[in-house]
C-alpha cells in the first residue's frame, strides 16, 4: 500500500496511525501541499480529481477518501478495529462516529489551517462549529464513561476513534482550547496510550509528567 502524505495533514497522520496500530507497513510518498499546492497538480489530479489528500493505493485500488482507508486497513489486518459484526450497536456507533468525523475536520481543521498556514475561511464561524462539535464529542464519551467505556464504540478503540482523534488533538493549533472537556482528554490520552503509537509533530506519545484530568481536578 502507497500513501499519498503530507507530513502536517491530520487525515493523512490518522491513516498512518490507523497502519501502524494494526501492524500494516505503508510506503508513504511525500506530497508537497504547502507551499507548493502539488496536491492540486496534474498527477495527483489524476489520482484523485477532487485535489485533496490523502490518497491510498493499493494496487488498482484508488481510496480517497481517509475513513474508508482506515476500514480497508482494518479489514485487512485488524477487524475488530471495524466493530463486533454481532454487536448492531457498535457497528451502528463505529458508523456514526465516523460520518461526525468530517464536522471536525471542516472546523477544527478549518481553524487550524487559518491560523497555520493563513487559509482563507470564517474563522469565527469555524471556531463556533468546532466548539459545538467538541460540545457534542465529550457528551458522547460522558455517556461511554457512564457505560464503562473508554471508547467513542466500544470497550476498545475502534477506527471511529482515530478517525475524530487527530483533528480534536490538535485543536489547540486553531486557537480552541480542550480545557474545558475533561473526558475528552482522557479519551486522548487513552488512544495515546495504545501500544504501536506513532507522533506526528503537535501530537506525541503519552507521558506520565501530568495526572488525568480527574485527578487534577481533586487535587485543585
Amino acid at each position: 500500500m502507497k500513501l499519498y502524505d503530507y507530513i502536517l495533514s491530520p487525515s493523512c497522520y490518522k491513516v498512518r496511525l490507523m497502519a501502524a496500530l494494526a501492524g500494516v507497513t505503508l510506503e508513504t510518498r511525500a506530497v508537497d501541499f504547502h507551499p507548493g499546492r502539488e496536491h492540486r497538480g496534474p498527477e495527483m489530479r489524476q489520482l484523485n480529481p477532487a485535489g485533496t489528500l490523502p490518497i491510498l493505493t493499493d494496487g488498482d485500488l484508488v481510496l480517497t477518501e481517509s475513513s474508508a482507508m482506515l476500514a480497508y486497513i482494518a479489514a485487512g489486518s485488524a477487524p475488530a478495529w471495524l466493530g463486533r459484526a454481532d454487536n448492531p450497536v457498535e457497528i451502528a456507533l463505529v458508523q456514526q462516529w465516523l460520518a461526525f468525523s468530517p464536522r471536525l475536520t471542516a472546523s477544527l481543521g478549518g481553524a487550524r489551517l487559518h491560523q497555520m498556514l493563513n487559509m482563507p475561511g470564517d474563522i469565527d464561524a469555524m471556531s463556533a462549529a468546532g466548539v459545538a462539535a467538541l460540545r457534542e464529542l465529550e457528551m458522547g464519551l460522558f455517556e461511554q464513561r457512564e457505560r464503562g467505556m473508554r471508547y467513542l464504540a466500544a470497550d476498545r478503540p475502534t477506527i471511529a476513534d482515530i478517525a475524530c482523534f487527530p483533528y480534536v488533538a490538535l485543536a489547540p493549533d486553531g486557537n480552541i482550547l480542550l480545557d474545558p472537556y475533561p473526558t475528552i482528554r482522557m479519551w486522548l490520552r487513552a488512544i495515546r496510550s495504545l501500544d504501536g503509537f506513532i507522533e506526528m509533530p503537535g501530537i506525541h506519545r503519552l507521558h506520565e509528567l501530568k495526572p488525568e484530568p480527574e485527578h487534577a481536578a481533586e487535587e485543585s
